[in-house]
Order: C-alpha cells, then sequence, then structure tokens
C-alpha cells in the first residue's frame, strides 16, 4: 500500500510542477546549425548571377524542382512540395564553391495590405533594354462577371464556405483568394490567418528571400509578405551517439539470437538430445522455440475463447482508424472532397472508430478480476503486490522500449522527405522525454509525449496500479465483492458525468476538477475552435478519471464471468434475445452519435455530455454482455466468428501491433514527395498495406525480442511467483491489448 500510495503521490508532482529530466546529450534529429553555415550572401549573388547569364539548364533545374501553383485550388488544396529529391540532388561545379541545392518550404498568407504591384508602364521603364513596346494599358481588373464567370464565382464562394468547415475539422491551412479582391483576403474572413505553402529550391548559400527578390520579383518593394518554415539541405541528418547505441544494442540482439539459435539447433538436429536437454538461458532467444511458441495454440479449461476475435477485430479497426487519421493532415488534390465524405454517413465506419479503444479498457478490466478470483486471497494479494506490478510492467517494457529507442534513434535515417519535420520532431521528444513514455505518465504530461498514442498503456498502468484497491474486495466475500464493484461502478459515473457540466470550460481544471469543464462529443468537430479540441484531447480523451468506466465494467464482467466459470448458465430465450437486441441497438447507436456531432449545425452541449458520460461505459457493457453470452452458449453465429482460431495469432500479437502501427504509418506519411488524389478504396488499400506491414514487425519484434525477455522475466523472478500474479487465458499474451 506505501508504494501505491507513493507511485500516486510521485505522478501528482509530477502533474503539479510540470516537472522533467534534463540529460545533456545530443537532441536535434537535424544539424541545425549547417544551416546557418552555409548561407554567405556574397556567394549566393554570385551563383545567382551566374545561373540567370550562363547557366540555363541548371537554372531550370532550379525552377523546376521549386515554386509552382498548387494544383487542385479550386478543390482547396494550397500546398506545392515541389521535387525534394530532385533538389537536392542538384550539383554543379562553380568556383570558389559548388552550387548545391537547398529545399525550402515558404508561408505566403493571404493578407497582403501593403502588396503594391507597379503597373505595366513603371515595368516597361524598368526593363527599357527589351526590345518589344509595352501598350499603354493598365493592369487588367477581375474578370468581368459574364454567364460563365459567374457559374465560377459561385463555384469559388462554394469552395471558400467548405474550406472554412474543412480547416477547422481537421485543423489544417486552408486558404482561397477572396473574390472581392484578387490580392488580398477580408480580416473579417474564416481564412484570414490561412496561407499558402510553396516550396522553393534554390543554392544552398541562399535564402529564400534572396532567391525570390533575385529571380521572380523584389518581394520588400511590392509589399509581398511571405516567410521562412524550414529548409533541408543534403547529409543533413547526422548520427547521434543514440543512434550509434541503437546499432550496438539491436546487433548484439541479433547476434546472441544467431548464436541462441545456433545452440537449439545443435542439441534438436545434431546431437539428438532434443531441445529440453538445452539450457533454458541458452536457447531463450533462439528463433526455433520462441516461433514455436507463438504458434502453438492450446486452450484450457475456462478459457474465453471470444477474446481473440474481439481483440483482433478491435485491432484492426484500430488500424484502420489511424489509416485515415494520420492523413487528415496529409496533402490531397482534393480535400474538400475528403472532409464532405469523413462528415458524411458513409464515413461512420472511420469517424466511429475511437471508441474501439474502451474495448481494451474492457478486457484489461475484465481479466484482471476473472484470472484472480479463487487463486489468491486478499492478504496474499497485498503480500505479493510487488510481483503484481512487476509482472505486469517488465512484460510490457520490452516492447514498448523498443519502439521508443527506435523512435529516438534509426527511425531518423530509415527516409525522407520534404515532410520529415513531422518525423524529426518525434525523434527529438524521445531523446528529451523517454522517460514519461518508459514511466507510463505521459497521458498527464502532454507537452513530453514521446510515442503519442502509447497514452492508451499510461491509462491502463495507472488503472491497473488502481486495481488492487477494488481487487482486495474482489477477492472476499461475495458481498463485499458486489458493494465493492458496484460503488465504484456509481462513484466514477458520477464523478465522470459532473467533470464534464460546468460552463464556461475553463483552461486548466484543478483538484476540484470534476465541476470544471464541458466538453465536446469528439475531438475533431468542425463547430469547436482549436482550443477546445485540444482541451478536450487532453482533459478528456487522454484523462485517466473520464476513460476508467470501462475498466470498472470489464472488473464487473470478470467477477460475473468467474462466478459462472465452468457452470451451465440457463436463461429464458426472451431474455437472451432482449439483451442480444439491447446490445445491438446500444451499440448501434453508440457508433451513430459519431455522425451527427462532425455537422455543421451540432451544437448541443446536454447530448454532448451524454454521450461523453455513457457511451463508452455503454460500449463496455455490450461487449461485456457479448462475451458472456458467448461463454455460456448464447453466441450462436457471433460466437462462431470471434472464437475461430485464425484469430488466435493475431490476438497475440495485438500488443505489438498497437505499439508499431502509428510510427510505420507516420513515416511512410512523410516520405510522401507530392500531393495525391484521395479516395475511398485508395485508403481501404493503404489501410490493408499498413495491416500487413504491421503484423509483419510485429511478428518479429515478438519472436527476437518480446519472447526472449518473457522468458528472461520469468527465469529472474521465479515461476511459481510469476504463476500467482499472472494473467491466464490459454496464452501467455493476455496481458497485452
Amino acid at each position: 500500500m506505501a508504494k501505491l500510495i507513493s507511485f500516486i503521490i510521485f505522478v501528482i508532482c509530477l502533474y503539479t510542477v510540470g516537472a522533467y529530466i534534463e540529460f545533456d546529450v545530443p537532441r536535434h534529429g537535424l544539424d541545425t546549425e549547417l544551416y546557418e553555415n552555409v548561407l554567405d550572401e556574397e556567394l549566393c549573388e554570385a551563383q545567382l548571377s551566374y545561373l540567370l547569364s550562363n547557366n540555363t539548364m541548371l537554372t531550370a533545374e532550379f525552377l523546376d524542382a521549386g515554386i509552382r501553383l498548387p494544383r487542385g485550388i479550386l478543390q482547396g488544396n494550397f500546398v506545392d512540395l515541389g521535387n525534394y529529391h530532385q533538389c537536392l540532388a542538384i550539383s554543379a561545379n562553380f568556383e570558389p564553391s559548388d552550387i548545391e541545392g537547398k529545399y525550402c518550404m515558404i508561408n505566403v498568407p493571404m493578407i497582403q495590405d501593403e502588396l503594391n504591384l507597379p503597373v505595366l508602364q513603371e515595368w516597361s521603364e524598368a526593363c527599357s533594354e527589351w526590345y518589344v513596346e509595352w501598350p499603354e494599358i493598365p493592369w487588367p481588373k477581375l474578370i468581368s462577371i459574364t454567364r460563365p464567370h459567374s457559374d465560377m464565382f459561385r463555384n469559388l464562394q462554394k469552395v471558400r464556405t467548405e474550406a472554412a468547415k474543412y480547416s477547422r475539422l481537421t485543423g489544417l491551412d486552408v486558404d482561397l483568394m477572396s473574390i472581392q479582391s484578387i490580392h488580398r483576403v477580408s480580416k473579417d474572413s474564416p481564412l484570414a490567418n490561412e496561407v499558402f505553402r510553396l516550396a522553393v529550391c534554390l543554392p544552398k548559400v541562399c535564402t529564400p528571400r534572396q532567391f525570390i527578390d533575385t529571380v521572380f520579383i523584389n518581394t520588400t518593394s511590392v509589399g509581398l509578405k511571405h516567410s521562412e518554415e524550414f529548409c533541408r539541405l543534403r547529409n543533413d541528418k547526422p548520427f547521434a551517439p543514440v543512434d550509434y547505441a541503437a546499432m550496438g544494442v539491436f546487433g548484439f540482439i541479433i547476434l546472441i539470437t544467431v548464436l541462441s539459435t545456433l545452440y537449439d539447433l545443435y542439441f534438436t538436429a545434431i546431437s539428438k538430445e532434443g531441445s529440453k536437454k538445452a539450457n533454458t538461458l541458452g536457447k531463450s532467444f533462439s528463433v526455433h522455440p520462441n516461433t514455436r511458441r507463438l504458434l502453438t495454440f492450446n486452450s484450457g479449461p475456462g478459457t474465453l475463447e471470444s477474446l481473440d476475435g474481439i481483440r483482433s477485430l478491435a485491432m484492426m479497426w484500430v488500424i484502420l482508424g489511424h489509416t485515415y487519421s494520420t492523413n487528415r493532415r496529409a496533402h490531397f488534390f482534393n480535400p474538400l472532397e475528403m472532409f464532405t465524405w469523413m462528415t458524411s454517413f458513409s464515413a461512420i465506419w472511420i469517424v466511429a472508430a475511437p471508441i474501439t479503444v474502451d474495448t481494451f479498457f474492457l478486457l484489461s478490466g475484465l481479466l484482471i478480476v476473472y484470472t484472480s478470483v479463487g487463486k489468491i486471497s486478499p492478504k496474499g494479494l497485498f503480500k505479493t503486490i510487488h510481483l503484481f506490478y512487476l509482472h505486469r510492467l517488465l512484460r510490457m517494457f520490452p516492447i514498448l522500449a523498443t519502439a521508443v529507442f527506435l523512435q529516438a534513434s534509426l527511425f531518423n535515417h530509415l527516409a525522407d522527405g520534404p515532410e520529415w519535420y513531422i518525423i524529426v520532431d518525434k525523434v527529438e521528444r524521445c531523446r528529451t522525454y523517454w522517460w514519461s513514455t518508459l514511466f507510463y505518465v505521459q497521458n498527464y504530461l502532454t507537452q513530453t509525449w514521446c510515442i503519442g498514442h502509447t497514452w492508451y498503456l499510461a491509462v491502463d498502468v495507472q488503472l491497473h496500479i488502481l486495481s488492487p484497491l477494488i481487487l482486495f474486495w474482489v477477492l472476499g466475500k461475495r458481498r463485499s465483492a458486489w458493494i465493492a464493484l458496484t460503488l465504484v461502478m456509481l462513484i466514477v459515473m458520477a464523478v465522470s458525468t459532473t467533470y464534464q457540466r460546468r460552463s464556461p470550460p475553463p483552461r486548466y481544471a484543478s483538484a476540484t476538477y470534476n465541476y470544471l469543464n464541458k466538453f465536446p462529443a469528439a475531438m475533431f468537430v468542425p463547430t469547436i475552435s482549436p482550443e477546445d479540441s485540444f482541451r478536450y484531447s487532453r482533459y478528456y480523451y487522454i484523462n485517466t478519471l473520464t476513460r476508467c468506466s470501462p475498466f470498472f465494467v470489464g472488473m464487473l464482467f470478470g467477477y460475473l464471468l468467474n462466478i459462472f466459470k465452468s457452470k451451465e448458465v440457463h436463461m429464458a430465450k426472451w431474455f437472451v434475445a432482449l439483451c442480444w437486441a439491447s446490445s445491438f441497438v446500444v451499440s448501434a447507436g453508440i457508433i451513430y452519435s459519431s455522425y451527427p456531432i462532425l455537422q455543421m449545425d451540432w451544437d448541443s452541449p446536454f447530448w454532448d455530455g451524454i454521450i461523453n458520460s455513457f457511451a463508452r461505459p455503454g460500449w463496455a457493457v455490450c461487449l461485456g454482455w457479448m462475451i458472456f453470452a458467448c461463454t455460456h452458449g448464447y453466441g450462436g453465429p457471433v460466437n462462431w466468428l470471434l472464437s475461430l482460431r485464425m484469430w488466435k495469432l493475431p490476438s497475440r500479437l495485438s500488443y505489438a501491433m498497437y505499439i508499431f502501427h502509428y510510427p510505420i504509418m507516420i513515416i511512410v506519411n512523410t516520405t510522401s514527395v507530392s500531393a495525391s488524389y484521395f479516395s475511398v478504396e485508395r485508403f481501404f488499400f493503404r489501410f490493408l498495406a499498413h495491416l500487413v506491414s504491421t503484423f509483419i514487425i510485429a511478428f518479429t519484434v515478438t519472436v527476437l525480442i518480446d519472447s526472449p525477455f518473457s522468458t528472461l522475466i520469468k527465469l529472474s523472478i521465479g515461476r511459481s511467483k510469476t504463476e500467482m500474479v499472472k494473467t491466464k487465458q490459454g496464452n501467455e499474451d493476455e496481458h497485452k491489448l
């Protein structure tokens, strides 16, 4: 109990003071000094003069790889990525320094109050050496409103309106030219703060402003505003000590895997003594027994077969949802079509995907109770509380630490692209704040996120740490168990409900935090501001208090399943039909609730509160009934589907799949070198690619890292002690998602 209280106090202190740990190690994923060191104004002028007067082909290479008008403006695309790899590949001999390409991204805001373009006569005088005489006419005015043009303007107005919705929904930089002025957007426009993001390819010694002023137009004299977002150079990702450490650690693991496999094969294939004669420690890293154990499926008495199907399908839904959400900030030629589809009823299977995370909270709470009741006494629980916690943390640690280590090091060198700064940001966060992920406190220290989607692990571990407070009573008499489970559910529901019912919403929640917020019903809602979306994400979506109700619902169903374990349950047909119908209606209603939230006319704080308070525990109750019915012969075709053996392996790999699927998606997305066309079919094919690649990587990591370290943990803790607190469900991987 003292250890539990100490840990809780530690987490509260970290959250309250915003503490963080500092280590004097290189954290930058890019060589930031390199960009400043290569700049040379005089050399830039010389190189640009040479390009414009003596090397037309090389100039064409820079222009071809650089700035141009984005394609798909009328469909909401305001980004042009140029040709990243072509730009960085440019290299030509020039004295005293070679001309090499540099890729930069600039932002051109639509508000250009000081823009003062010259009339044609002024340009004619500035270029008097041209032999063509300029006609004495002013700049053309806006296109006259003819019948064909009126249709175009109506389309522009429609696109502008839809772009405003899309911008609020996704947080993207979306903008359009105002039809009132060809030079500027009204400051009252909802798009007033938006910009064009344009790629510029230029010699590395130049700044974007110097290059544009020399090659195109003097932006200072005409008052054209633009700013530099970032620049990239060839070979600007230096190897840091953490990269060499990662290569050493993973190289060593591969080496001992090879040696351990050879050692095991010697006993099984050469000496004919059998693998059982080999030393357990010596063969712990052998690929052969680890793979065989992973692919061996034995179901013992009391096994909840349906859990494998539920876990696997939930994991697939997570990957499907993230396939779309990670591309929310991608670049499309038709982003408004994506927005239109995402807010339509046909996209409900995507926008409702966040509810599936509560499936894993349900399973976690269910298995803690189901596998503990009857196997350990309340006093025995607290005598072995250190093993209860240690086993959980150690079994999750190898794969999580592997992901953090890779994110902080080698992932930075896997590929490259114009959007690679997203990966660089994650690399730098992991190099600085790796501890917040490995200590499972990142959901309360959001500024320290290393691997963002692991907030789920933080909440799950925190609930696991708190669970003995309820488990102590559940392991006792049946009456005390029901009182404890019912009481904690009522408290959690009451607190999480009142937690949202205060208006107006504050920026910060204190110790009396239950009454200080009023949240929207989802993170991405067109009618809420980015500040409200951030507040929802930080104080509701990843908050242990607001996400714990499915966990405690799972504990309740785990106790119910344990009571009727190996017993025949008789239920009237009408009651079974009523429960299945109610479960279907409630779960369908929860899924459907994500549709009206995304509509522009949604404004219902009352229903926001209802959805936030009851949707997640309601979803857990529906799944809890499904598991109970399938376990006791009332599942019918649902039980047949969920109990298929094909779910066994994905279920065992679900933890590794969850950890690695998101970084894989981000890496793939940031290697895109141009905008693409959005279509539902294309993204479903991408989901299949992510699913297969994640499955392969999860299998590899499980065999090479998770299984060997699982054996080492058993050897270090002791098998008999481990069995006292180990969750069992017919396989050794129930602790995972």
